[in-house]
């Protein structure tokens, strides 16, 4: 039996998708992908990502706003999420974090919205996806707070992943080993510039370790600069079996597994 890949990060809500999305994700599951989680960013994302989630039952939502758009993160989006997260196809709350990159949205209201929106996963039970942009410092700042010895969170068995990981491997062995999340590993591994991720992905248990596409960005090698798509998981297999010395079919079997752990989510592997 062909082992399913889980693509844990996609974003097939984005108008990238709008000329053929509904053939697309009828195809995934004959090119060996089993499930999806579609990842909200903006207030506009939430309603269409959880449309896909209850159209397709491969499909599941994470719901939350990015640190680029938390200028639309009122009360009203609050709630929305709020009562979003009571659908049983709502997996997870992100993508939520920091994002000092451009440096256009003040940090302190980024740090406020990403503490706000973590609280009320830890409260909910559910794990969160981490975005974090040239923000190191201040991301394992406030995640060993909420989720260190003596934190809210520091008791939740599922706790999230630290989405498109770009920071050292000595930080994702913390990240994994001392706070207990996983590392989300994508088409950046194919790279060939791409040193320090695979530093980290050698550095960390295949246990701790997410596949995810961040579609329609970040398309892996031989495909990279195109519109990325779950289908395209398995060139970061390939490059993640060849730096743990596995083979591909036991990475997407373990990396299957450990998102199905996370999020929740009961099925076959």
């Amino acid at each position: 039996m062909r082992k399913m890949i889980f693509d844990s990060h996609a974003h097939y809500d984005d108008e990238a998708f709008d000329g053929d999305r509904a053939a697309l994700l009828a195809a995934l599951k004959d090119e060996g992908v089993g499930y999806v989680i579609d990842v909200g960013a903006s207030a506009e994302s939430l309603p269409k990502v959880m449309e896909l989630a209850r159209e397709y039952s491969f499909v599941y939502a994470a719901l939350g706003i990015h640190p680029e758009e938390i200028g639309g993160l009122s009360e009203e989006v609050f709630s929305e999420i709020e009562a979003g997260l009571d659908d049983p196809k709502a997996a997870a709350v992100g993508e939520i974090g920091l994002d000092y990159h451009r440096d256009e949205v003040p940090r302190d209201l980024q740090k406020e919205a990403f503490r706000r929106q973590a609280m009320l996963a830890i409260e909910r039970g559910l794990p969160i996806i981490v975005h974090s942009r040239d923000a190191a410092a201040d991301t394992q700042e406030i995640l060993d707070e909420l989720y260190g010895a003596g934190g809210p969170g520091a008791g939740l068995e599922n706790k999230g992943v630290m989405h498109c990981y770009s920071y050292s491997a000595e930080m994702a062995r913390h990240y994994t080993e001392k706070l207990g999340f996983y590392i989300g590993i994508g088409g950046v591994l194919t790279f060939k510039n791409a040193k320090k991720l695979k530093e980290a992905a050698a550095a960390v248990s295949l246990d701790r370790i997410l596949l995810e596409t961040d579609c329609p960005y970040l398309a892996p090698e031989p495909h990279r600069g195109t519109r990325n798509y779950s289908g395209y998981i398995k060139y970061v297999a390939a490059v993640l079996a060849q730096i743990k010395g596995v083979s591909e079919e036991e990475v997407i079997e373990k990396t299957c597994a450990n998102a199905m752990k996370l999020f929740g989510i009961e099925g076959e592997l």
